[in-house]
């Protein structure tokens, strides 16, 4: 076995490998993108919505599980590409989804628990300030299970990680898993 030669145990890995060699010279981006395929996926596929039900239904959920989609409009792929860029950036910081559509109930339920955390005078004056500029004026467009989730995430990244305002609603904006074809720019 050479350097050169991947590591295939699954029928996913595979699957990968495949997609990466070039077809008759064509890019292998016009053959088969990840993440364009990842988009297609979570777009016929998610499982979450803004109801009251879904967002008492996140603690009983397995830890593996994934709640996915988008709740209120259609995904829109432009976007959807934005945020997994932008959010790369925070890719350090483990309570930060590293995909809005696509998040572990685990991540969730954690971040669900923080949203009761009592912040001190300062980090209220940031948390606030990124409600006032947020794209949706909070963590979310509605008071769903994703403004609860976010909501938490944004306190634990005010008291632990320092963020201000601005920070915070930047990580909401690219966060955003409504849905539409707002952009990050």
């Amino acid at each position: 076995m050479t350097d050169f030669t991947p590591a295939i145990t699954t029928r996913r890995d595979m699957l990968r490998f495949c997609l990466s060699i070039p077809l008759f010279g064509i890019p292998t981006s016009v053959v088969a993108e990840p993440l364009s395929m990842r988009f297609e996926f979570l777009k016929e596929n998610g499982n979450s919505n803004c109801s009251q039900a879904f967002l008492d239904s996140i603690p009983s959920l397995s830890d593996n599980a994934r709640l996915q989609g988008s709740c209120c409009g259609p995904m829109d792929l432009h976007r959807y590409r934005e945020q997994i860029a932008g959010l790369k950036t925070h890719a350090a910081i483990a309570e930060i989804p590293p995909d809005p559509y696509d998040i572990e109930a685990g991540l969730a339920k954690r971040l669900l628990g923080a949203y009761g955390i009592a912040l001190k005078p300062k980090q209220q004056e940031a948390y606030d300030q990124a409600m006032t500029i947020a794209s949706e004026k909070g963590p979310c467009c509605c008071q769903c299970w994703r403004w609860h989730v976010y909501g938490g995430l944004g306190k634990l990244l005010v008291r632990d990680h320092g963020f201000d305002g601005p920070k915070l609603a930047r990580v909401w904006d690219l966060s955003d898993g409504c849905g539409g074809k707002d952009h990050i720019h």
